[in-house]
């Protein structure tokens, strides 16, 4: 182990994959805001029941993933976020904002999982997020998904990605096809895997999120959820599929989707890419109708979805360069004097100025160009003496000599 690497699982994201990054984010605040939904965070840091209320004690997240530890007290157990969800409703009760329903937030910043690093997956990794509470009706369901669809977009990876659509139902339906999944997998119980015949009796649906190939066998002949819907449950799957083709949003129905936490009902979704290789899966989620009776709160619906913004970002590709600065280069005692000063007016304008501290002229020319400077302007004892500056062309090499006066619009083409 050397101090100078990273923890596995983690990594430096440097300028360049930063600004990347940063596009994914940038997006999807942007849109998120056309639409209504307001930017908050919940701390990186919750009591562990937070998840293991919510996610479900035999999750995988819960049981395996998570980073969790005693605070310095010895007396609490604490726990990395491992997702936002959970957090967010945590702080919708602690905060008692039924009364701000419908609540609709953004989010994006670290999360962690202990997992196996690979192209995609990382222990340390970053999500954005949307959820709405407070909804009952499907217009929330198509509004996230609606809001998904426009990020993809805006990406330009929306035709690269499918969205796969089920429904879970509500809890009567659940209930009723709980029991008939169990009686189908009984006979199997000595097959499953050991993960399996844990979530046997606990949650048997989690059986078709198992890895293992044999697994896959057993439930690819068990009854479907589909087929035990009740009434309600089938008309509100509808009007959501309904709500979809209005908007020219297209989908797949995918009846085996379950997705990986307890705490969904009715409407679960995946917008997923075959480009990623094995991480498919890049905005996924679901109604959580449940989930705030769970940590305690007053009964009120929910529904979301979160992205992987590492990601998305692979999938998007390099993005557009920054904004190129202009050079500032000052030859002698005087010229930083007066460069300092124009740097600020410069900066307070809005362009984007970098400062040569030290060198000859040739070496600060040099950093210029490495910094990707559009324009580099000079400033001597003689052009102070005329009140003039040089001004460079990078990329032409021509240059001329401009009034300090007109010096901040004869740079605009460069801002």
């Amino acid at each position: 182990m050397s101090i100078f690497q990273p923890v596995r699982g983690t990594h430096d994201q440097l300028p360049d994959a930063f600004r990347d990054h940063k596009r994914v984010t940038d997006t999807a605040r942007d849109i998120s805001a056309r639409y209504g939904f307001r930017e908050m965070t919940p701390p990186m840091l919750e009591f562990t029941q937070v998840f293991s209320r919510t996610m479900g004690e035999t999750s995988d997240v819960v049981t395996k993933e998570m980073y969790t530890f005693a605070d310095r007290s010895g007396e609490e157990q604490i726990s990395l976020r491992p997702e936002f969800t959970a957090g967010i409703c945590r702080a919708f009760v602690s905060n008692a904002l039924y009364d701000q329903a419908p609540f609709k937030a953004f989010v994006t910043g670290p999360l962690f999982r202990y997992e196996r690093p690979q192209r995609g997956r990382q222990r340390q990794f970053h999500q954005i997020d949307l959820e709405i509470l407070g909804v009952p009706g499907t217009a929330a369901d198509i509004e996230v998904l609606a809001v998904g669809q426009h990020i993809l977009e805006e990406l330009g990876v929306a035709g690269d990605v499918t969205l796969k659509l089920n429904t879970l139902g509500d809890p009567e339906s659940r209930a009723t096809y709980r029991e008939k999944l169990i009686a189908y997998l009984q006979p199997f119980q000595a097959e499953l895997s050991e993960d399996s015949r844990e979530r046997l009796h606990r949650n048997p649906l989690r059986v078709f999120d198992s890895k293992s190939e044999r697994d896959q066998e057993i439930v690819a002949g068990a009854p479907l959820l589909k087929d035990h819907l009740n009434d309600y449950s089938k008309a509100f799957f509808d009007e959501v599929c309904k709500g979809l083709t209005r908007l020219d949003i297209a989908f797949t129905l995918d009846p085996g989707l379950v997705r990986g936490l307890d705490y969904y009902t009715h409407t679960a979704f995946e917008f997923v890419t075959e480009t990623l290789g094995a991480q498919g899966a890049v905005l996924a989620g679901g109604r959580y109708d449940g989930l705030i009776e769970q940590l305690g709160g007053r009964p009120t619906p929910g529904i979301g979805w979160a992205g992987g913004v590492e990601r998305l970002a692979m999938m998007a590709g390099e993005a557009p360069p920054a904004q190129r600065p202009v050079a500032l280069i000052p030859l002698g005692a005087s010229a930083d004097a007066f460069t300092q000063i124009l740097a600020r007016d410069l900066r307070k304008a809005g362009y984007v100025v970098e400062l040569g501290y030290s060198g000859n002229m040739k070496r600060r020319l040099n950093r210029a160009n490495k910094a990707g400077a559009a324009a580099a302007v000079i400033i001597g004892d003689d052009e102070l003496a005329k009140d003039v500056a040089t001004v460079r062309d990078m990329d032409s090499g021509e240059q001329r000599e401009e009034p300090v006066a007109a010096l901040m619009e004869f740079l605009a083409p460069y801002r």
